[in-house]
């Protein structure tokens, strides 16, 4: 995305470079610090990811009653056709040993009489998600975890830091070009390069992400020629609070698990007319039919009903969500809480091995960046934390095994061949993320994508731009994801998990139980269809 000159730029060797915090790059950054030298990449800081936002909790096996099974199971059928069972089976089998890691490591999940307290969330078979402090478990897991890091001796965190591009030759990745909060670039050459950049929520105008998940991760390997995987599937999650002045705060799926109903404007429970599991049918399900009866009753939102349970439990079992929804005058015990999908979680992205291992050499890609295959079309509640947890020790063994990385690459230097000012882009966000929730969003058909698509191409100008700050680099990475996934989506001609298109309504596994795979070779772009 910029000019450069290698041999010019100050160089910076690790062994193992992790771009991104959360629960993916804290966690594998401290398992690859017992054996390398680790740089920690974050362009805010570590307690900024997804993952510090994470409510419901962790999927794993735990309970006599429960097996790995059933956990398989759920997992593949809310995945609905493409998951890889292969990465399933890895996920539910090495799930528990990751939990026992995080333990390990200082995360002080909920009990209940002496044991582990479960609970039960959307198209689960069997009570299994592990929690902390009701409602906070990904804040304690990222506080567990960051304090381990700073800790570290092998760990060195740069805060404020933004990565712009990989450096690549022949299909392998030497390291990255890192611009400083100064603006000073630094070429940064590791034997290993880990994407744990989180999601690409920003893409529509309302999201459950912080304001952090541009996609960068997606766009930076895309640039670097690794496959971008399924990026038509995104998860909305059907319960974010819609009240005037209030952030699309998330109330959690556990919330539901619990026996909260939904019900619409006029006051009606309507699960019963969309799926037979009700409240905790499949996430695209609960969001579809919440959107549904929006319109049907000409309403901007519908409630989500705990009433039923005391004041004393819902402080007790949801403290977070309690106390947020407070601050806006609502009281989830005594209340109807107003409620609207949002974007909350991309199923698709950077293609890996089940090692973590993209298809550029030395690269890999960990947490909701990655498509390691677990999710398929559509994610299985609390699955996203269990993936980073096993991948990422599976990721720190591949690299292990790692010889040193050979000499820098010839590139000497790069020049983009057109160079004028940016205009401000604090308008092109807005203007992308309302295209993409209008054309792209829960609900999507050929004509608008294809409209969607072509008005996204108009902003490609950005890209003959001089571009130096971090909004701009972000507004860059963001188009790019979104033409992504407006392709993939106009592409895919059928409703499948998080892709629903009204004018191909049905799941067709004869045609289209594929995967729709993106690749960058020679400035060109090539779009296929993978067999599952």
């Amino acid at each position: 995305m910029v000019n450069f000159d290698l041999e010019q730029l100050p160089t910076v060797h690790t062994d193992v470079i992790v771009i991104g915090a959360g629960i993916a790059g804290l966690f594998t950054a401290l398992r690859s610090a017992e054996k390398h030298k680790v740089l920690m990449v974050t362009k805010k800081s570590l307690l900024d990811s997804n993952t510090r936002y994470a409510q419901g909790g962790i999927a794993a096996v735990i309970s006599d009653e429960d097996s790995p099974a059933y956990h398989r199971q759920d997992t593949l059928i809310a995945g609905a056709g493409l998951c890889s069972s292969t990465a399933v089976d890895v996920l539910v089998h090495e799930g528990p040993a990751g939990v026992e890691d995080l333990i390990g490591l200082g995360t002080e999940f909920d009990m209940e009489d002496g044991r582990y307290a479960l609970t039960k969330e959307g198209a689960h078979s069997q009570r299994r998600i592990l929690h902390a402090q009701g409602d906070a478990t990904g804040a304690e897991i990222v506080r567990a975890l960051s304090e381990k890091t700073k800790q570290d001796p092998n760990i060195e965190i740069w805060d404020d830091h933004f990565v712009i591009d990989l450096i690549t030759h022949e299909g392998e990745c030497f390291g990255a070009i890192v611009q400083k909060p100064s603006g000073a670039k630094v070429f940064v050459k590791a034997k290993a390069t880990l994407l744990c950049t989180g999601g690409a929520g920003q893409l529509f105008r309302y999201t459950t992400n912080p304001d952090i998940a541009t996609g960068d991760g997606i766009a930076i390997a895309y640039r670097a020629g690794a496959r971008i995987r399924d990026v038509e599937f995104i998860q909305f999650h059907p319960t974010a609070l819609c009240y005037p002045g209030a952030p699309r705060f998330l109330i959690s799926e556990a919330v539901r698990g619990e026996g909260a109903v939904l019900r619409n404007i006029n006051g009606e429970r309507f699960m019963e007319r969309y799926h037979p599991q009700l409240e905790l049918a499949p996430r695209d399900v609960v969001a579809r039919a919440i959107v549904s009866e929006m319109e049907n009753t000409k309403s901007t939102f519908v409630y989500i009903d705990f009433t039923h349970e005391s004041e004393e439990g819902v402080k007790q079992r949801f403290p977070t969500i309690y106390e947020t929804c407070l601050h806006y005058g609502l009281d989830l015990s005594s209340d109807w809480i107003p409620v609207a999908p949002a974007a909350h979680y991309m199923m698709g992205g950077v293609e890996t091995d089940l090692h973590g291992e993209t298809t550029v050499k030395r690269l890999f890609a960990c947490g909701e960046v990655s498509s390691t295959g677990v999710h398929g079309a559509n994610r299985l509640a609390s699955n996203s934390l269990s993936e980073a947890i096993v991948f990422g020790r599976r990721i720190v063994e591949r690299i292990n095994e790692l010889p040193p990385v050979g000499s820098t690459p010839p590139i000497a230097e790069f020049k983009r061949s057109h160079e004028q000012a940016i205009q401000p882009v604090v308008e092109k966000k807005l203007k992308l993320q309302k295209l993409m929730l209008r054309y792209a969003g829960l609900v999507r058909n050929g004509k608008g994508l294809a409209k969607g698509y072509e008005e996204l191409k108009r902003h490609l100008a950005i890209f003959d731009s001089s571009l130096s700050k971090r909004e701009e680099y972000e507004f860059a990475n963001l188009l790019i994801c979104a033409l992504l996934t407006t392709e993939a989506a106009l592409i895919r001609e059928e409703s499948r998990g998080g892709h629903y298109r009204e004018d191909f309504p049905e799941r067709d596994d004869l045609v289209w139980r594929k995967h729709t795979v993106f690749s960058r070779g020679n400035g060109t772009t090539e779009g296929r269809i993978d067999d599952v």
